[in-house]
């Protein structure tokens, strides 16, 4: 029997696979080790190949490509409706063999080595700027046990600290001095790390003729543009623009029933990261424009009706539609763009 659709539960060290011919009926049940992975699918005739999106997915993805078979790649989401038992590895590769063969089912475009080594430098980016966020906490935190106020915002960490660590006039503990000063050199070291990550990445940016092209969008810089690039990857994956910002999650959450529409919030489903940056991007549109007296008309109209939160979040939808349109359609951005 010819093997027509292969489902693969991915791990560490074990994969478990499960194959079905042409009229739906099982003829593989498999456990590979890692070794045996890349012989056992050498081998075996092209077919469709379903994966979950998860770690490591992107690199066998590419790897069985360049072996001929077609490979698609499902939200880990979409996947569990089909498992039909208690969950197991078996169950899970029968599961994803199932929903890689629905024609409704949706998929994640598989990402070439460039994006993925470019959205590791925003991820460990992210993760510093967490870290130095915490320690800047840390040493506020410390230091008003002892009854010193530090201001919020991470800029008088470096400003005020070092005085306060030399004057004299305090009743901080001399131990209690050399450990805030251990935790100012290791703020330090954070920020000049999240300082070499940006400039690697702003260095990518402007090697890349389409992340500069998405920084032409008002709201948009060289981080969330590489971020944006790298991430969506081909853009024609997406149907249109409003499936790329229901993909980041800026369109609202349904609860309708008997045909009586009921909109929520948000759904902030997709890439916390991005939706991030589009946000924060929107909130720098909508106070550059509070400062101008030729305010764009749009967005005025919807902060004065609504609020500064929901005027940023349309903002972030209508960026990423605009993206979309860039991307799709090779085009440039045009301000007064007319469809």
């Amino acid at each position: 029997m010819k093997i027509t659709t292969v489902g693969i539960d991915l791990a560490k060290n074990v994969f478990q696979v499960h194959g079905i011919d042409e009229r739906g009926k099982v003829v593989l049940k498999k456990q590979l080790r890692r070794d045996q992975m890349a012989p056992f699918f050498v081998n075996l005739p092209p077919c469709l190949v379903g994966m979950e999106a998860c770690g490591g997915a992107h690199h066998w993805a590419r790897k069985l490509q360049g072996m001929g078979h077609a490979v698609r790649l499902m939200a880990p989401q979409f996947v569990k409706p089909y498992v039909k038992t208690n969950k197991n590895d078996a169950a899970d590769a029968e599961a994803i063999c199932e929903a890689v063969a629905r024609p409704n089912m949706r998929f994640v475009p598989v990402k070439n080595v460039e994006q993925q080594a470019v959205l590791a430098l925003h991820r460990v980016r992210q993760g510093f700027v967490r870290a130095r966020t915490a320690q800047a906490n840390q040493i506020r935190g410390l230091l008003g046990e002892f009854g010193i106020i530090i201001p919020q915002g991470i800029g008088y960490i470096g400003t005020r600290v070092p005085e306060l660590i030399e004057d004299g006039s305090n009743e901080l503990p001399g131990a209690f001095r050399l450990l805030v000063q251990r935790l100012l050199d290791h703020l330090k070291d954070l920020d000049r790390q999240v300082d070499e990550l940006e400039a690697k990445i702003q260095a990518w940016h402007r090697s890349n003729d389409l992340s500069r092209k998405l920084a032409q969008v008002p709201g948009i810089g060289p981080i969330t543009a590489s971020a944006l690039v790298a991430s969506i990857g081909d853009a024609k994956s997406f149907d249109s623009g409003r499936q790329v910002a229901a993909w980041l999650g800026l369109v609202p959450k349904q609860n309708s029933s008997g045909g009586k529409a009921n909109l929520l919030g948000m759904s902030k489903r997709g890439d916390t990261y991005l939706r991030t940056l589009l946000i924060h991007g929107a909130r720098s549109v909508i106070y550059r424009v509070s400062q101008k007296a030729d305010a764009c008309n749009w967005i005025s109209a919807v902060v004065n009706r609504r609020n500064k939160n929901v005027a940023a979040v349309a903002l972030a939808n209508k960026n990423a539609r605009i993206v979309w349109a860039l991307l799709a359609h090779d085009r440039h951005f045009d301000a007064g763009y007319v469809r």
